[in-house]
């Protein structure tokens, strides 16, 4: 038996690269794991296995006419997946780009005044019922969507903050973006979430901050003007009815502080 495995697997050929190479092969697998798991893309990738399952089956049975029909899809199926996993194969190499060997590449980080101010104004705004929609720019740029609002360039305050949202302002339809302790624009228009999971008891303010922080590592802030509720949703993740002070330890933990939890 010993000897059988030792026949398939010549270990004596494998060598460092060959040790390198498995390591970063399972890396990338794993990622990749991570990546869909909890999504879409999950049937997808399981329908695909299943259609290379039924091509090799088709090698060694007299199913001519499939092995024809499977055949001819695999030419098609390079263009199929890039449509149907564009919003995935765009996070995963966001996600890749975010490895700590590219820190020296990111940009400078928000400071504690700034989450101070972006804090109290949630806090007024959510006591008041005025809907709002708050986003910190993190380590991916939100250029794209920095450039669909009205450009401020302004410092972050709460004064400011309070006075977009106000209900009769101009700009307090869409978010507020920052980026570098600056309020870089206003009315700004988001993607909205196509998560079937997510509840359907959620505003466009909600879907839009979801389906943003799908596509980066950015961190939405949401105050419902139903309820007054506070939210925060970072990589496509919601957290409702959070206190202000809870919204505050959250905020230091991600933009200040990225690899702690923030948990109070």
């Amino acid at each position: 038996m010993t000897e059988t495995l030792s026949g398939l697997v010549r270990f004596d050929q494998v060598g460092w690269w060959g040790v390198i190479d498995i390591v970063i092969v399972s890396v990338l697998i794993y990622e990749l794991l991570k990546l869909v798991r909890r999504t879409h893309a999950v049937q997808i990738m399981i329908g695909g296995g299943l259609i290379i399952l039924l091509y090799y089956a088709s090698q060694f049975t007299p199913l001519q006419t499939l092995n024809w029909l499977v055949r001819d899809m695999f030419g098609y199926v390079v263009f199929a997946a890039i449509v149907l996993f564009q919003a995935d194969i765009r996070r995963a190499l966001a996600h890749f780009g975010r490895a700590s060997f590219f820190r020296y590449l990111r940009r400078p980080e928000a400071t504690g005044e700034t989450v101070e101010e972006v804090a109290v104004a949630l806090r007024m705004l959510a006591e008041q019922r005025v809907g709002a929609l708050v986003v910190v720019e993190r380590e991916i740029g939100l250029r794209n969507y920095v450039e669909s609002g009205i450009p401020l360039d302004a410092e972050v305050s709460y004064d400011l903050l309070v006075s977009v949202f106000r209900p009769g302002s101009p700009l307090h339809d869409g978010a507020v973006l920052i980026q570098q302790d600056r309020v870089a624009a206003a009315a700004c228009f988001l993607p909205l979430t196509v998560n079937p999971r997510v509840s359907k008891d959620l505003g466009t303010r909600h879907r839009a901050a979801i389906g943003l922080t799908e596509e980066t590592d950015a961190v939405a802030l949401v105050v419902s003007e139903e309820t007054g509720y506070l939210s925060l949703v970072v990589d496509g993740e919601i957290e409702q009815n959070l206190e202000s002070e809870q919204i505050r330890y959250r905020l230091e933990a991600l933009v200040l502080h990225p690899g702690s939890t923030g948990a109070k």
